[in-house]
């Protein structure tokens, strides 16, 4: 458990930035599972989603990165949840997923070549005795323009993108999840994007193909088998 409550290379929870961020939004409570809460929603609406800023730099990666530029993408502000929570006493890891958006903007699906967001971020909090996920990737505004439901947190319940938005239209789709780490596994990270984005099959490697499962599903998979469906990859 030490390993999720140290700073790491991206999730640099004792950056100073990082370290004011958590300090000031963490809350007046002493518990735990109320001080995750708010640092989510901090997280969630104080960091603009914003996938256009995705770079190959991997110091882009890092918490404080996310938190300095303002705007960022999923993997980052998941980054910077996770530092946070570590800063305030509470075990963080950083999981990894690839969804299907079928709301994706034409815009996204030409620099994407896909629906599928490859290396989707996540957030995963060890809440009362056991992990608990946390999707901080849209605020509050963006989610209210595309009307969907912005994704609420208890600290209880697993915080995952909805199936469908506010119409009853497919928004997101989990199709395969990579597991969870300490830090960013850079290799894996951009190594997976690669394979993704070649232009030849344009889909993801064999491993990664869509399953047209729920994180729920996909969840229940590991913990009965053990398995990833994607550790191939690595």
């Amino acid at each position: 458990m030490q390993a999720y409550l140290e700073p790491g290379r991206y999730l640099d929870s004792d950056h100073p930035a990082v370290i004011e961020f958590a300090q000031r939004h963490r809350g007046a409570s002493p518990q735990p599972r109320e001080q995750a809460v708010a640092l989510y929603y901090a997280v969630r609406d104080g960091i603009r989603y914003n996938p256009y800023v995705f770079s190959l730099d991997a110091q882009t990666l890092k918490a404080s990165h996310a938190l300095q530029a303002g705007q960022s993408y999923c993997v980052p502000k998941a980054a910077l949840l996770a530092a946070c929570a570590r800063h305030c006493g509470i075990p963080a890891r950083i999981g990894l997923a690839d969804v299907k958006n079928h709301l994706a903007s034409g815009r996204m699906v030409e620099m994407l070549r896909s629906e599928v967001f490859a290396m989707h971020g996540y957030t995963e909090l060890f809440l009362d005795g056991r992990w608990v996920k946390a999707t901080p990737a849209f605020n509050r505004e963006l989610c209210e323009a595309f009307g969907v439901l912005p994704l609420e947190f208890d600290g209880r319940q697993d915080s995952v993108f909805h199936e469908f938005d506010q119409g009853g239209r497919r928004h997101m789709e989990y199709l395969c999840d990579h597991g969870q780490f300490a830090d960013v596994p850079e290799d894996l990270f951009f190594g997976h994007l690669r394979a993704c984005s070649t232009p030849a099959p344009r889909r993801c490697p064999a491993t990664c193909r869509p399953k047209r499962r729920s994180m729920k599903a996909i969840d229940s998979h590991h913990q009965s088998a053990r398995l990833s469906s994607c550790r191939a990859d690595r």
